[in-house]
C-alpha cells in the first residue's frame, strides 16, 4: 500500500509541476503579446502625430505661398520691379481713334 500512495503522490506532484510550468509559460506569452500590442498601438500614435504635424507644416507652406503670390501681384511692385530690374519705361497712354468706312460693313 505504501507503494501505492508514493505513486499517487509523485503522479499528483508531477501534475501540479506541469500546470504550473503550463501556466508560467502561458503568462510570459501573454505578457509578450501584450507588450508586442502596445509597441504597435505606440508606433501607430507616433505615426499619426507625425502625419498630422506634417499637415500642419504643408498647410502653414500653402498659405505662405499664397501671400508671397498676392504681394507679387500687386502692380506697383509689378511696375517698381519693371523700372528698376528690368529697365523698363512706363507706356504713355495713347488714345485710338477708329475709323469705320460704312460701306464695308453695310457689304459685310
Amino acid at each position: 500500500m505504501k507503494t501505492r500512495r508514493k505513486r499517487s503522490f509523485h503522479n499528483n506532484n508531477f501534475f501540479q509541476g506541469i500546470i504550473f510550468f503550463a501556466g508560467t509559460v502561458g503568462s510570459i506569452i501573454c505578457l509578450i503579446i501584450y507588450l508586442w500590442v502596445f509597441k504597435e498601438i505606440d508606433e501607430s500614435m507616433l505615426a499619426y502625430e507625425v502625419q498630422n504635424s506634417t499637415a500642419k507644416e504643408l498647410i502653414n507652406e500653402i498659405n505662405e505661398i499664397k501671400n508671397k503670390v498676392e504681394t507679387l501681384s500687386r502692380s506697383d511692385l509689378i511696375t517698381s520691379r519693371a523700372k528698376n530690374e528690368l529697365g523698363m519705361i512706363p507706356a504713355d497712354p495713347e488714345t485710338l481713334i477708329i475709323a469705320i468706312n460704312y460701306k464695308k460693313v453695310v457689304n459685310f
